[in-house]
């Protein structure tokens, strides 16, 4: 049987004779169905007209997304620390390519997800790498496909590594993390964001919204929540969830201006 693939978010469900009748997170309102209807792949179906691509940003800091845009473009970065190689979020597609070059560069020895739209082929990512996955426990009721590779990790922090660690900030979801290398940047530190906060088109700030794709934006006690979260932590360059969001250089202080900017459009005059 196979593990059928959402089309449109890029979640995979458990195997199964036959897709299943929805896709109960493109139908929450944060996602969507699109006009053509849900549609469902395999990953042996996906490996036929796509690729995972490859871009080092820096020595250490690799994203991988599948090539042509599938799903919503999610996009997983590998971090290669001194203690171990980090793999931040997932993507539907895990070809043999992938399974290759990610052992060539000595496997993976912490993995986590940023929220439910970046789950995707998690049990197989976990499997093939034979490491453990960690999503917040906010969000388990949006695990469509459970496995014993998944764990549920509790509370606001939890140390990945010695210098990696998971930050929840809430807001886009109830379980919404982050990922702080200290060691990133030349030990300057790094944020991988995700959806938490938006890395913006400009570079050089980011946003924060219930839903993306329906311009749900939070309330100001969310995004103070989010600013508080992250406040301890510190970090030249921030990472959004595609190839080019990128924040290169003084991300701390762009978070920072990007919150006061954020809180004054939604405030009452």
């Amino acid at each position: 049987m196979d593990a059928f693939i959402c089309t449109t978010c890029g979640t995979q469900y458990p195997p199964a004779a036959k897709p299943p009748p929805s896709c109960p997170i493109c139908e929450d309102e944060r996602q969507y169905v699109p006009p053509s209807g849900q549609g469902w792949t395999t990953q042996d179906k996906l490996a036929v007209t796509h690729v995972n691509g490859w871009h080092q940003y820096e020595p250490g800091i690799i994203g991988v997304a599948t090539q042509p845009r599938f799903a919503i473009g999610q996009r997983a970065v590998l971090l290669r620390t001194a203690h171990g190689n980090v793999l931040w979020d997932c993507i539907s597609m895990l070809d043999e390519a992938t399974v290759s070059l990610v052992k060539a560069l000595g496997g993976v020895q912490a993995m986590a997800i940023s929220h439910p739209h970046f789950y995707t082929a998690m049990n197989e990512w976990g499997e093939a790498f034979d490491v453990d996955v960690h999503v917040h426990a906010d969000d388990r009721d949006w695990i469509m496909r459970s496995g014993p590779r998944i764990r549920l990790w509790e509370g606001e922090t939890l140390r990945l590594t010695a210098d990696a660690t998971l930050i929840r900030g809430g807001g886009h979801f109830a379980g919404s993390s982050m990922l702080h290398w200290a060691g990133g940047a030349g030990g300057g530190g790094i944020v991988c964001c995700s959806d938490t906060a938006y890395v913006a088109a400009d570079r050089a700030h980011v946003t924060f919204m219930r839903s993306y794709p329906n311009l749900l934006p939070l309330p100001a006690e969310r995004v103070r929540a989010i600013a508080n979260a992250l406040a301890p932590f510190n970090f030249d360059k921030m990472f959004g969830n595609f190839f080019e969001s990128v924040i290169e250089k003084g991300a701390k202080q762009a978070f920072d201006r990007s919150v006061e900017r954020y809180l004054a459009a939604i405030a009452d005059h």
